[in-house]
């Protein structure tokens, strides 16, 4: 199949579509799940974990990354680790608390 034939774009186009349908049913269910009070931090962990799901789906389709070599996945992990450290950081802000004279 050559590149640019009929074929390879009825493929990217029902891909699109797929990605679009993913991206319109998890944004109902995030409208869906804002109204169901399961706390405040687990409302915000769930709406992380949607919106995620989502920015997984644009990033690998729409930016090519799901076709990208080893390294560019090495980085996306490290950035998301990175990311979760940085939330995690005031966490440990109560653990140790320093005595002010």
């Amino acid at each position: 199949m050559e590149h640019g034939s009929v074929e390879d774009v009825k493929q990217h186009l029902r891909k699109c579509i797929m990605v679009f349908v993913g991206l319109l049913v998890l944004t109902v269910v995030t409208v869906a799940v804002s109204y169901v009070d399961i706390g405040t931090s687990g409302n915000i962990v769930l709406a992380l974990i949607i919106a995620s799901a989502k920015a997984s789906l644009v990033g690998a389709y729409f930016m090519h990354l799901i076709s990208e070599k080893k390294l560019i996945y090495s980085l996306l992990v490290l950035a998301a680790l990175f990311f979760i450290f940085l939330i995690g950081l005031p966490l440990f802000h109560d653990a140790d608390p320093i005595e002010v004279s």
